[in-house]
């Protein structure tokens, strides 16, 4: 289950960074004895309003062809924000039609698509209960939700667990994206958590969970959180959601040596790399910073199953 609503408070007033992390390395040590660090190939394609409502998909196939042929198995697809209503029914079958040709032409492609957010709002803007609208997308060719960073705290986060528990009731597999360093107290982060924890033993839904701090004010570094701030924060995390097999280090907003110092604060994944012909060399960095820390580098697929390792 994890540590106590206590325990977790007592960490983040305390000063042993060092211990914590030492903690948090024994419990991703006991879910995962094999000594790997996981990361997904993905490709993110961003699709105009307009083009939604015309031919979406000759747009996206080349990208997508792209993706494949530098070993990448998903795609991420961003939609411009606009959930004005006399576009939306417009908009959500332009979707299911670009989800449908996705599909069609790669069948064995991830597809991740709208975030919890946007999903909400489509559905007021139709006028559909959310079983409905996920249901459809799924239907469609959806695999998955886009986990976007910042997305669980620009919305009501009660709003937020509603929509993953609505895509976990329907079978589909979602990772908790938690943004942190806005402001809240360890209490309130702990209560976030806690939430997380209960709608992971209410469904078993989560894959992983990915905490991530907030942009600083004003784009000053010096004014976000501190590396410090993140290790713990990751620490405790992997500690508390015992039940979640998976928890991420992720790279927004950090350094590539603060990410690797988080695969051994609790960390088992480093995220997704984005699978296009300029980021070859991201892809290898990333696999030598993962050998750097001690650990095996494997592909893994949006479910974290491994494909191989490198």
């Amino acid at each position: 289950m994890g540590i106590s609503r206590e325990q977790a408070l007592d960490c983040f007033r305390s000063d042993d960074l060092v211990g914590i992390g030492m903690e948090a390395d024994m419990v991703r040590r006991r879910l995962h004895p094999e000594g790997v660090v996981s990361y997904f190939l993905s490709r993110s394609i961003a699709i105009e309003v307009a083009a939604l409502l015309g031919d979406p998909l000759a747009n996206a196939c080349e990208e997508i062809d792209e993706a494949i042929e530098m070993g990448g198995t998903g795609v991420r697809i961003l939609i411009e924000t606009d959930h004005r209503a006399t576009a939306a029914v417009e908009r959500l079958n332009g979707l299911e039609r670009l989800f449908q040709g996705v599909r069609q032409r790669f069948p064995a492609l991830w597809i991740e698509g709208l975030s919890a957010g946007e999903i909400s709002a489509l559905a007021r803007a139709c006028g559909l209960g959310l079983p409905e609208l996920l249901a459809r997308l799924r239907g469609a060719g959806m695999d998955s939700m886009d986990s976007i960073a910042g997305d669980s705290a620009a919305m009501d986060f009660q709003d937020w667990l509603g929509v993953h528990g609505a895509a976990h009731h329907l079978g589909m597999r979602t990772a908790a994206t938690m943004v942190f360093g806005t402001g809240e107290t360890p209490e309130q982060r702990v209560g976030l958590l806690e939430a997380v924890r209960q709608l992971q033993q209410e469904t078993g839904g989560f894959t992983a969970f990915v905490p991530v701090a907030a942009e600083a004010p004003g784009g000053r570094e010096l004014d976000g959180a501190t590396a410090v701030e993140r290790l713990k924060m990751l620490a405790i995390s992997r500690m508390f959601l015992e039940s979640i097999e998976n928890v991420q280090s992720s790279r927004a907003g950090q350094g590539l040596k603060v990410l690797q110092t988080g695969l051994r604060f609790g960390a088992n994944d480093v995220g997704t790399v984005d699978a296009g012909a300029a980021n070859g060399d991201a892809e290898e960095d990333l696999r030598r910073i993962i050998r750097d820390a001690g650990f095996r580098p494997a592909q893994r697929d949006a479910l974290y199953r491994t494909m191989f390792l490198n």
